[in-house]
């Protein structure tokens, strides 16, 4: 079993979450550690799995210029690998996570018109297991603590 974080590790991941792209040098600044304690703590939390990958969040300007929806998913039992795999395909599914209630699993889509949106339902619809599915189209984010202020 991994240690657990300690308060430094906490920081330096919460640093990197709002900017993955930090320097070294700036991070250690801000941490008020050197700039090779950094590199270390940063390559262990790589290493142990606790720091997965690095990505890109979108701006608001480009957040704004989507559509964006929820799409609620209920699937027939035993179906559920073959309709992850097809959900997989589409470019336009950035998340999916299995929930509990009514349905089985809340996918979040990104498409750049509502005929595109309207398109992607018809074709999630279609896959074989999916039951029924519930969208929510996202007309504004009101708090959102994954997104770079500004």
């Amino acid at each position: 079993m991994e240690p657990p974080l300690d308060r430094t590790d906490q920081q330096l991941l919460s640093l990197l979450q709002a900017n993955a792209r930090e320097s070294t040098a700036t991070l250690a600044r801000r941490l008020g550690l050197a700039r090779t304690t950094v590199v270390a703590r940063i390559a262990r939390l790589e290493r142990e799995g606790v720091v997965a990958g690095y990505g890109v969040r979108l701006g608001r300007r480009m957040d704004s210029a989507t559509v964006r929806a929820w799409c609620s998913l209920s699937v027939l039992p035993q179906t559920a690998p073959a309709v992850l795999r097809a959900l997989a395909e589409m470019p336009e599914v950035e998340e999916v996570s299995a929930v509990s209630g009514q349905f089985d699993y809340l996918v979040f889509l990104r498409c750049a018109t509502h005929e595109q949106l309207d398109a992607l339902l018809d074709r999630i619809g279609q896959v074989d297991g999916v039951h029924q599915t519930q969208t929510s189209i996202v007309l504004s984010r009101k708090i959102d603590r994954r997104s770079l202020s500004g």
